[in-house]
Order: C-alpha cells, then sequence, then structure tokens
C-alpha cells in the first residue's frame, strides 16, 4: 500500500486580510486586549454545573498579540501588518513572519478572525 506525500499549501498568507469575527467581545486596557470567551455548549454546562467553570473566560493577549490584534482592522492584509509589527518592536519580533502566521493560524483554529 502507498501513502501519498502530504503536499505543502501553497497559500501565501502575507496576502490574506484578517477581520474579527462578529459578536467577539473585547476591550483594551493599556495596550492590553482581552478577548471575551463565553463558554457555550452541553459539556460547557455541564463543567458549570458541577465544577463551577465560569460562563466567561477571559483571555488575556500578550504585548505583541495585542499589538496584532489592534492592527486587525478588515482592511489591512498580513504583510502591511506584518511591517507595521516590524515598525513598532524591530527585532524583537524576529522571526516576524513565521510568528504572525503562527499566531494567525490559532486564531482562525478559535474562530476569533475569519481571512479573506
Amino acid at each position: 500500500m502507498m501513502f501519498k506525500k502530504k503536499e505543502k499549501s501553497t497559500e501565501n498568507y502575507l496576502d490574506k486580510i484578517p477581520a474579527i469575527c462578529r459578536g467577539l467581545g473585547w476591550s483594551e486596557n493599556e495596550g492590553i486586549v482581552t478577548i471575551r470567551q463565553e463558554n457555550k455548549g452541553f459539556y460547557n454546562k455541564l463543567a458549570q454545573r458541577f465544577f463551577n467553570t465560569p460562563e466567561v473566560s477571559n483571555i488575556d493577549l500578550d504585548e505583541f498579540g495585542s499589538f496584532v490584534w489592534l492592527c486587525i482592522d478588515g482592511r489591512r492584509d498580513l504583510f502591511a501588518i506584518g511591517e507595521m509589527i516590524k515598525e513598532e518592536f524591530g527585532d524583537e519580533a524576529e522571526p516576524l513572519y513565521p510568528r504572525l502566521i503562527k499566531f494567525i493560524q490559532v486564531l482562525l483554529k478559535v474562530k476569533y478572525i475569519e481571512l479573506s
């Protein structure tokens, strides 16, 4: 039995334009973003009832993540956001684009943003 070699994605993330999902609650205080994650669904309701887990979790982003979040406006592509990060953080942001793409992938996975 032959296995197909997994093909690498040729998708260029830097051309993509991120937008924050509608209805997602978040706030900003002194440059730090806090995202409000509602814990919905059957298993979350059980956990809330029996283990006193919160109905809403507050997720604080670090300085880098908060800066990226505040740059997401539904008009800028990831390359432009990367240039803004480079200007703000300089060498501190390196490796810039792999780090930015990974962060964007995480935001996509948890459905905080959409790409167009």
